[in-house]
């Protein structure tokens, strides 16, 4: 009997986004008002990105883009947070970790991958610099000193190629020049949080120059352990240091861009809170305080990267050659509470409640390494046909020590180890092109051809009391090949309006997860993705707003999916015959007046999991399943056909307003608000009100005074700012074990630009 479709959330009728747009209208008088009579009415700048490896006008390229640079970046990072803060800040776009700092998962249109395990693959590509980060523990290098972020939504398979059938998040450095300039930024706020970088660049020669940037960010614990004489007296806090140096070479054919970059984490990791939700329902518990805990296990996260590349540009005459070499390795040791309590079997008066058995546990990367090297060519203006066509190379090798502790024995020793290692290399070939039909109406395609082999070992080195005794090595090994294409066409309706429509197929090749001590080495097949889209991008009303919006499907052939937790604490790689996935994404930006700046974005994403045979091992404590289930070898598994992605908010919802009052030719007060809302999500590939998230809604308030032109710059600022607390992932093998969202923090911050 097929397993019944699960009830769908719906948008409510009055949505806490509208509720606050409401709220903050009022700015739009007040700052009309202020305004003195202006000669010249304001419009946006046109919106220039790279989709496409090349710089063109956002509403040329047939591809559902969002570009978030200057001041909203540095107002939605300004409390010191992680690369997580861009989460529902752009439609379709979700971002979470179980590691902190360390190890963010990307999702867009629902598309990513929860596994923990540190050799995991995304179907979001993370792209640093035109070099593709493919680590998880590379994904999280910090945001500073950027000339912009562009998050490329559908397939990217044919120019971008690793990984990209969900999409690619993109960072740009501020590059070099001839012309010296640079800032600094000091922000202090709530836990002794300390925001500070800065970057000064400027001529070395003629012919060189050279840009050096750094940030620093802390915060001292904040969460207080009350158990006594624990490992940890305190959580949340941490230690972040990032460097970046450039140099560049211009000559009158030739370009070199050559960068090397550094960063060090020392701090806590993800803190697990054991069973802060109420059975059968997601609410917290009654007197629940974030501010508490109680666990006897050790909690650390250290984590170290760095690496180069070189980026060169020969200007050939009819072509241009571009060469881009890239160095990336990463070291890092994460060791925390995983039953997120103290004790085992026992239920004290006060304290964390039920430990049904221990777990402390830790993962290590001790050796990792990536090179990458990509020749491309690119025409120069052939009139109405112009391509690009490339070769690219990676090669990964990574070493991952698991290890287990005894929390419930002094000095917490360790009680099991297994080591496993992965050879990853690919190759691929690819070409692009886009030919003029007509004045108006302009065709691309391309096609990329890719080769990827892995090579993995896992043995057990010391057994674990509960899990695989003392065996290996396990040996598992793919090689695969595929062709990712893309077609679009971009008609010129006006001089200000296009539409466009785009199919295109993304492909990510095969998995292989050895999480020996809870389960022995599981593998996944190839993951194959066709995306159509269709949208419209608009300049209107002179310039003062710009929209883009657009409508798409996409269907996922063998799905690459991990079944975590569950009471044996496995973690399984698994596919699922066919995902489809539906929705709209809207951006929108405009001048409400001279001195009044709206953004909003939206997106509905509507994922539904179709296999009718697969079933997954349930929670192993306290939850209510509500899917049908099945038994396999005595053991309870959920059916989950019918179900939405994990970490799938249907729908996301976010909104700035910016205000100024201007005081003089050369100075003005302001007042900058953003909101992001997320609706609920599943944790798991099964469904259970307790790990279903409730609904998200954050807030941010910036108020400020800059003068001389905008060199200076003092501002309050506030994150968070309801306070809002809500679990955003959980655990689900020991106890009804979650983790939580960011706190609410003010602060104050001072830039210098000169």
């Amino acid at each position: 009997m097929s397993p019944t479709r699960t009830a769908r959330c719906r948008l409510p009728a009055a949505h806490p986004l509208f509720v606050a747009v409401l709220a903050v209208l009022p700015l739009s008088a007040a700052a009309q008002d202020a305004a003195p009579a202006s000669k010249e009415a304001v419009a946006l700048d046109t919106l220039q990105v790279t989709a496409q490896r090349r710089v063109e006008n956002a509403k040329d390229v047939p591809v559902s883009i969002t570009a978030i640079q200057g001041e909203k970046l540095d107002v939605i990072g300004s409390a010191g947070d992680d690369i997580r803060f861009l989460s529902a800040r752009v439609p379709s776009l979700n971002i979470e970790s179980s590691y902190g700092r360390a190890f963010p998962r990307f999702y867009i249109r629902g598309l990513g991958n929860t596994d923990f395990d540190l050799n995991a693959s995304q179907p979001v590509s993370l792209v640093y610099d035109d070099v593709v980060q493919e680590s998880p523990l590379l994904k999280g290098f910090p945001l500073f000193d950027l000339a912009g972020v562009e998050v490329l939504r559908g397939p990217q398979g044919t120019l971008f190629g690793r990984n990209t059938p969900a999409g690619v998040v993109k960072f740009d450095s501020a590059r070099p020049s001839q012309d010296a300039d640079g800032y600094l930024k000091v922000g202090y706020g709530s836990y002794n949080t300390w925001n500070t970088q800065g970057a000064y660049g400027g001529p070395l020669t003629d012919r060189w120059s050279a840009r050096v940037s750094a940030l620093y960010q802390r915060r001292d614990d904040y969460v207080d352990n009350t158990l006594a004489n624990a490992p940890n007296d305190g959580f949340e806090g941490y230690d972040e240091a990032a460097a970046r140096v450039q140099f560049l070479y211009e000559g009158d054919a030739f370009e070199g861009l050559f960068n090397l970059h550094k960063r060090k984490l020392n701090g806590t990791a993800r803190l697990f809170r054991a069973n802060i939700l109420q059975p059968g329902s997601n609410k917290l518990v009654d007197g629940f305080d974030r501010d508490d805990v109680s666990v006897d296990g050790v909690n650390f996260s250290e984590l170290e990267t760095w690496g180069g590349s070189a980026r060169l540009k020969w200007d050939l005459g009819k072509v241009t050659l571009y060469s881009i070499s890239g160095y990336e390795t990463a070291k890092s040791q994460n060791r925390g509470d995983i039953d997120g309590g103290y004790g085992a079997a026992f239920l004290p008066s006060s304290g964390p409640g039920l430990i049904p058995f221990a777990s402390e546990s830790m993962d290590g990367l001790p050796d990792h390494r990536q090179i990458t090297q990509e020749f491309r060519v690119e025409s120069n203006e052939w009139g109405r046909f112009d391509w690009q066509a490339g070769v690219f190379y990676f090669d990964e090798d990574v070493t991952i020590d698991s290890f287990n502790y005894d929390s419930l024995t002094p000095g917490n020793p360790q009680t099991g180890h297994a080591v496993q290692s992965q050879r990853n290399k690919a190759w691929a070939v690819f070409a692009s092109g886009d030919f003029d039909v007509t004045d108006k109406f302009k065709l691309r395609g391309g096609v990329r051809y890719t080769q990827d082999k892995k090579d993995f070992t896992a043995s057990v080195l010391q057994a674990v009391p509960f899990g695989t005794p003392v065996s290996g090595p396990y040996i598992a090994s793919t090689d695969v090949d595929d062709v990712s294409w893309d077609l679009s066409g971009v008609y010129q309706v006006t001089d200000n309006v296009n539409v466009y429509a785009r199919v295109a197929k993304g492909f990510r090749a095969p998995s292989i997860q050895g999480r020996l001590a809870f389960g022995g080495v599981s593998q996944a097949d190839s993951e194959k993705v066709i995306s159509y889209e269709a949208g419209i991008k608009a300049d209107l009303f002179d310039r003062r707003a710009r929209l883009g919006f657009n409508v798409f499907r996409y269907n996922v052939d063998g799905q690459q999916l991990i079944a975590v937790g569950g009471s044996n604490n496995t973690a399984t790689l698994l596919n699922a015959d066919k995902t489809i996935g539906q929705g709209a994404e809207l951006d929108f930006e405009a001048y409400l007046s001279d001195n009044l700046l709206l953004t909003l974005g939206s997106s509905y994403n509507d994922t539904e999991i179709k296999d009718r045979d697969l079933a997954v091992a349930i929670c192993g404590g306290g939850c209510t399943i509500t899917d049908p289930t099945t038994i396999i070898d005595g053991t309870t598994y959920a059916l989950v056909n019918g179900n939405s992605l994990p970490q799938a908010p249907k729908w996301i919802h976010n909104l700035t307003l910016r205000a100024s009052f201007p005081l003089s030719d050369a100075s003005e007060l302001y007042v900058y608000t953003d909101w992001a809302y997320r609706s609920p999500v599943n944790f798991f590939l099964y469904e259970s009100p307790e790990f279903r998230s409730r609904s998200s809604l954050e807030g941010g308030l910036r108020v400020g005074y800059n003068w001389s032109y905008g060199q200076y710059d003092v501002a309050v600022f506030g994150r968070n700012l309801t306070n809002q607390t809500r679990v955003v992932g959980a655990i689900d093998f020991n106890n009804l074990t979650g983790f939580l969202n960011e706190p609410r923090t003010f602060g104050v911050e001072f830039t210098a630009k000169f």
